[in-house]
């Protein structure tokens, strides 16, 4: 079974999946585990996705593939923004380094100073 598949069965409903196989192994694995933010997604917006990675983020190429409007693909891709967390890429630094941060920060140490912490093994 495909993830399309399971998408048509699921009907957007929210799903676990509980065991996972590996296939040139075999080896198992059980638990509870979130299938992917797109794999929840319904069929439909599954491929308008696909489609806009494939016409590299183009919402001109979108106009024409799937007939409609500039404000139509735009209504589209906010909606689904909406329903997709995003993963920070730069997080705020923690620990020791988030330490060494606040203090460049409020001018105790100088530049240099940090990074030689920053880049003292720990």
């Amino acid at each position: 079974m495909d993830w399309q598949e399971l998408t048509d069965l699921t009907q957007g409903q929210q799903f676990v999946v509980e065991r996972v196989r590996l296939a040139d192994s075999g080896i198992a694995i059980e638990g509870q585990f979130e299938p992917p933010q797109l794999a929840q997604l319904g069929i439909d917006d599954q491929v308008f996705v696909a489609a806009f990675v494939r016409a590299h983020g183009s919402i001109k190429e979108m106009e024409r593939t799937f007939g409609v409007s500039y404000p139509t693909i735009k209504s589209r891709l906010n909606r689904l923004a909406g329903q997709l967390d995003f993963v920070d890429t730069d997080p705020a630094p923690t620990g020791a380094a988030a330490d060494v941060v606040d203090r460049l920060q409020r001018g105790e140490i100088t530049p240099q100073e940090a990074l030689a912490e920053l880049q003292r093994p720990r």
